[in-house]
């Protein structure tokens, strides 16, 4: 399959950010970044302390922020705009207000239909990740990790004015379908969608993930993976979007569309 300009160009940018360019260069690099994003560093090393600009994207906490620890509690996985949230309606999601698209298509093919069931009538949230976002993920609840699917594709922006003008945009894209079960035996989807300028989206228990490399998609069974709430498993190298989307009755949710919310919030309750 030929590759896809979005997916070149990609590439060419994961390039220069994962390159250390020198101490001089490289602080001018991070703190142009860091200033002209305008991001909040106060988690964080400062930004001469990262040696490329991946590091920078890629951030750790100096020190974990806190979330609850209630077992009922869902908490945003990542620092994000909630673009759009709602029901799943005929087996169809909301990209943005007035564009929807089909949910079985967009978990693939990989996927089973008995799986894609259990969402009938349920509930979803997409979070968006801008450049100045923190860019790691974690668990939202306590679950099992039964599949991880990557479906490649190509890296079409997700920002607002790409997603209100480009239909079916998260089909489209590059994606890693991870199936869940909550602790209560409830299973959800949460999906990793790549875009412009994403040069990798790492999935720390599967290394093997190896996105904007490959033409076909990749299967991954597990019988026993399991993950605490809060716990990071991964990031995206530059900002992108994760999707969650839950069986009916699963949650009660607590989020507004255009709403910023930050890792370790409490954004619904099971139910």
């Amino acid at each position: 399959m030929k590759q896809h300009f979005t997916s070149a160009l990609s590439q060419a940018f994961g390039r220069f950010a994962s390159k250390e360019h020198g101490a001089t260069f490289q602080n001018f690099i991070n703190n142009t970044y860091v200033r002209m994003m305008g991001l909040d560093m106060s988690e964080f090393k400062t930004p001469q302390s990262y040696s490329s600009l991946n590091e920078l994207f890629t951030r750790h906490f100096v020190t974990m922020r806190t979330f609850s620890t209630e077992a009922n509690e869902v908490i945003s996985p990542c620092d994000s705009l909630v673009t759009q949230w709602g029901m799943i309606e005929e087996m169809r999601a909301l990209q943005i207000k007035g564009m929807s698209y089909d949910v079985n298509d967009f978990l693939g093919e990989e996927i089973s239909d008995a799986a894609k069931e259990s969402i009938r009538d349920g509930s979803y949230v997409n979070f968006y990740l801008s450049p100045r976002d923190y860019h790691r993920y974690h668990s939202p609840l306590d679950m099992q990790v039964v599949k991880a699917v990557h479906i490649p594709g190509k890296l079409y922006p997700v920002n607002i004015p790409t997603l209100k003008n480009k239909v079916d945009l998260f089909i489209e894209n590059e994606r890693v379908v991870l199936e869940c079960l909550s602790a209560q035996d409830k299973r959800f989807f949460l999906v990793l969608v790549g875009a412009l300028n994403v040069g990798q989206m790492e999935v720390a228990f599967e290394p093997k993930i190896q996105t904007n490399t490959v033409s076909i998609p990749s299967v991954y069974e597990y019988e026993n993976l399991r993950l605490k709430k809060g716990d990071d498993f991964g990031c995206f190298k530059m900002g992108s979007t994760i999707i969650m989307l839950c069986e009916k009755e699963m949650c009660e949710w607590n989020v507004t569309i255009g709403e910023n919310v930050r890792f370790g919030q409490t954004i619904a309750k099971m139910i």
